[in-house]
């Protein structure tokens, strides 16, 4: 809480630069600026920030304190949503997306041999003399697996 008090003109510090008697008026040897420079030895910045709570009105302190408090938690609120749903992205990615590229891969593979073998059987059709190596009257049979 502030108080309030009335000074009277006559109750005045005579070693005080901002003093109405009218020797200090006039006088140039006490200036401002000396006086500042001993007041910032002894104050250090925290006491400063500390010393201007007092100049905000508490309606003020507790309105800034309040939005600094909400602001802080939707914050904290969305960094937890964005966590988790990076968490499950990542994790359906591992769980199904892996296997699904792993399987993928591998049919690309079969797909590539079988394209290969089909390549190698026409290659081999049209190296071969018509008629020349089966028997007459026999058709010529597709590629057959040793064993058979």
């Amino acid at each position: 809480m502030v108080k309030v008090e009335i000074v009277e003109e006559k109750e005045h510090d005579s070693r005080s630069p901002y003093s109405s008697a009218s020797s200090s008026r006039t006088s140039s040897s006490v200036s401002l600026s000396s006086v500042g420079s001993e007041l910032d030895g002894e104050e250090s910045f925290y006491e400063r920030v500390v010393a201007l709570a007092d100049i905000i009105p508490p309606t003020t302190r507790q309105s800034i304190s309040d939005k600094f408090r909400r602001t802080t938690s939707v914050v904290k609120t969305t960094g937890k949503v964005v966590g988790n749903l990076v968490w499950i992205v990542t994790t359906s990615a591992l769980l199904i997306g892996l296997p699904l590229a792993l399987v993928l891969e591998d049919e690309a593979k079969i797909v590539q041999q079988e394209k290969e073998m089909l390549a190698q059987q026409q290659g081999a059709q049209m190296l071969a003399p018509p008629g020349g190596v089966y028997p007459p009257g026999q058709p010529p049979k597709g590629v057959v697996p040793p064993g058979f």
